[in-house]
């Protein structure tokens, strides 16, 4: 699982740019399951949602946060309205539910401090206690609240309160805050792996990993770890290439 390469899709036409996808043993092969490359000028509604305008953290999340920029990217921007901040989300809820898989988004992070972008997997069954993480688990594929080279990867289970546990990592990713980069995970029934730009980063199995389907979330927030929202000149965004989902399924017989 820790070897990527290139691999062939069945897919009647192969997203470009292709995705460096984990090596499988023979008989397997990769299939896209679900994706976006966020053409054209609107939110594709059958495949996103974007949550009800609402207090969040120390700003707001209003759909208004929440753009295709015409370049084939989504938009997720932080905004200040007044004496107010805005950010916001896109989730796949009751569009895309889905477990196991390889999940890639590519993305160009923010410039600013005060908010932080997050690409993760996420359902209210987390909220259950009693069997760790199998019932459910939020999966940060990534989090990025510094403007330096850490990223975080990290699982949360057994809801937020009294219960919950946690594990995650920081790693260090030389260039991460220019240009555009990969953020990944194979979600396996027995493992999680992460990866940056195609290179692994981690992996667990925290939790006893998650069997249940969760959904998909991009997502800026504003506060607590990320500093502070004023010292920011805004606005400021981070931006989407595409999200893909992978799924291994068996390879045609030989000669078939």
């Amino acid at each position: 699982m820790g070897i990527v390469a290139t691999c062939v899709v069945s897919a009647e036409e192969a997203p470009s740019p292709p995705d460096a996808l984990p090596e499988l043993p023979g008989g397997k092969q990769w299939t896209l399951a679900w994706h976006d490359e966020f053409d054209g000028t609107e939110l594709d509604e059958s495949k996103w949602e974007t949550p009800p305008d609402a207090k969040r953290r120390d700003g707001w999340w209003m759909r208004k946060a929440v753009a295709l920029d015409g370049k084939g990217n989504l938009a997720l921007s932080v905004l200040k309205e007044g004496d107010r901040y805005l950010d916001g989300c896109a989730r796949t809820r009751g569009k895309f539910e889905h477990a196991f898989g390889y999940y890639v988004a590519r993305v160009q992070l923010q410039k600013q401090a005060g908010h932080w972008s997050a690409f993760w997997l996420y359902n209210n069954c987390v909220g259950k206690v009693g069997n760790e993480g199998r019932d459910g688990t939020e999966i940060d594929i990534y989090e990025k609240p510094w403007l330096d080279d850490r990223v975080q990867h990290a699982l949360h289970w057994d809801g937020y309160g009294k219960e919950h546990k946690s594990e995650g990592k920081k790693v260090e990713v030389p260039g991460i805050m220019d240009g555009w980069h990969t953020f990944s995970l194979w979600w396996a029934p027995e493992e999680y792996v992460f990866y940056v730009d195609g290179k692994e980063t981690w992996r667990s199995n925290a939790g006893g990993v998650c069997q249940v389907p969760l959904y998909v979330k991009l997502s800026d927030e504003i506060g607590t770890w990320a500093g502070d929202i004023a010292k920011a000149e805004l606005p400021d965004s981070f931006l989407v290439d595409y999200v893909r989902v992978y799924d291994v399924v068996d390879a045609p017989a030989a000669g078939r």
